[in-house]
């Protein structure tokens, strides 16, 4: 057999072929994920090259990891300030062996540059788009839909006081312990009748009560007491559900006498009411309520009552009624209806209200039975609820209570064995209380410390 003499210098070229197959044979197998990683990130800075490391494992189901902190970092907010490209791989591998104190660092560092970018996007988001409002402001007169033109001209004629709720689609155990409890019809006492109607308009998500037009058509043919417009039902539409409203009254209910009107979530004291109005002429004005003096525009633009200078320019709304609830006579509620064709329209109902009285020189009447901000906690206890029927007895409107609570408040109240301290007695308008007399817009004056109680933290807590 022949010996093959090889060469020095050729053998060590065969093993140098060798070595670099098998080194291309474990990048391509062993390290394909690496390769890809730094094509597409190789562009990228090397946070972003640690923040896109996460992302791969985001379907493993675990707690949460402190690498994934980085991706809270909006992508495109990064791109608009890119930070160093220079940085090599052993800087990428340094920053891996940080210390837990300089990771939190860095994430400080990172937030402090999109605070800024929050700081200057939430003021300039109005909570509202009044200037939409206000090229749509002129559309004011709407179809109604569900009209209940007997209620006012039926069998038993023309009813002593109406009961007006502003309410929405959804709320129909609202409305329902309205109709069971201190909203009934019927007729009280002295032979008085009251009747009752619910004010909607469109639900603006329509989407979440499925049938919602068939239902107010069936609730409206069970009980009769559905009012409904075409206008969607948002918050700065009430103000159309005001002046609706008043417009039914003058073609529908033109001879009523008086008039009640709230929210859905009070509680009312309607024998506390008819006992105040007794004796009271009905062509008479009369406008009865929790009345706000000297109320400020909020200029907030994250609170819900926020009006910008050019919607509302002056700094002092008109005196007006809490919404919760408040009683004018059928008189008043006519002349409303003119003055409130010729005022512009404000986005906010009750302050509206209190401009159309003002258009014809009507100044409400404040009455301490009337709680439209609800009952005061005792600050020593303010965990505690004031819920005492004896209590409630002497009020005549009480705003922010539950279903549960108006339920429990009306049988509390018309239980046969409820007994309290001291009993009320008849009493002439205006009503009285003990050693104190209900105090009227017309005697009271700007230091009238009363005033100032309702001065710029009306809305805040309405």
């Amino acid at each position: 057999m022949r010996r093959i003499h090889i060469k020095g210098d050729v053998l060590c070229t065969l093993v140098l072929l060798v070595l670099l197959c098998i080194l291309l044979y474990a990048h391509q197998v062993l390290t394909p994920a690496w390769g890809t990683l730094h094509l597409e990130q190789g562009s990228t800075s090397s946070r972003s090259l640690l923040g896109a490391l996460p992302e791969e494992k985001q379907t493993r189901p675990g707690p949460s990891k402190p690498p994934d902190l980085p991706r809270c970092q909006p992508e495109p907010q990064t791109k608009s300030k890119p930070q160093p490209q220079s940085k090599s791989k052993s800087h990428v591998k340094s920053k891996q062996t940080k210390s837990k104190s300089q990771v939190k660092t860095k994430q400080k560092d990172g937030a402090k540059k999109t605070v800024p970018t929050k700081v200057s996007i939430v003021p300039t988001r109005p909570p509202f788009d009044f200037e939409d409002y206000l090229r749509k402001k002129d559309h004011r007169n709407f179809t109604l839909l569900i009209d209940q033109p007997e209620k006012c001209s039926g069998s038993e004629g023309v009813p002593f006081m109406l009961i007006a709720i502003k309410s929405v689609a959804a709320d129909f155990d609202k409305r329902q312990v309205v109709r069971r409890t201190w909203g009934r019809e019927g007729t009280f006492q002295n032979g008085v009748s009251v009747k009752t109607v619910f004010l909607l308009g469109v639900p603006q998500n329509r989407s979440a009560l499925p049938l919602w037009d068939k239902l107010m058509a069936y609730e409206s043919q069970t009980f009769r007491d559905i009012l409904l417009w075409d206008f969607e039902d948002t918050f700065f539409n009430l103000t159309l559900k005001e002046t609706h409203f008043l417009q039914w009254v003058n073609t529908s209910c033109s001879k009523v006498k008086f008039i009640f009107k709230g929210d859905a979530d009070v509680y009312v004291n309607i024998e506390n009411i008819l006992e105040m109005l007794r004796g009271q002429e009905v062509d008479k004005d009369l406008f009865v309520g929790d009345i706000i003096f000297h109320a400020r525009p909020i200029r907030r633009r994250n609170s819900k009552y926020y009006v910008p200078e050019f919607v509302y320019g002056q700094g002092v709304y008109p005196s007006y009624a809490g919404g919760g609830g408040f009683v004018m006579s059928g008189h008043t509620a006519l002349r409303l209806n003119g003055a409130c064709q010729e005022v512009e329209l404000f986005p906010i109902d009750d302050v509206f209200l209190g401009m159309c009285l003002l258009r014809i020189g009507l100044k409400p009447t404040r009455h301490e039975g009337f709680r439209t901000f609800g009952i005061v906690k005792p600050s020593a206890a303010p965990h505690l609820q004031v819920f005492d029927p004896c209590f409630y007895r002497e009020l005549m409107v009480v705003h922010s209570l539950t279903v549960p609570q108006i339920w429990l408040m009306w049988n509390l109240l018309h239980d046969p064995s409820l007994r309290c301290h001291a009993n009320r007695a008849p009493t002439d308008f205006p009503f009285k209380w003990k050693g104190r007399v209900a105090t009227s817009a017309s005697t009271k004056t700007t230091e009238d410390p009363e005033d100032q109680d309702y001065g710029v933290k009306v809305f805040v807590n309405h």
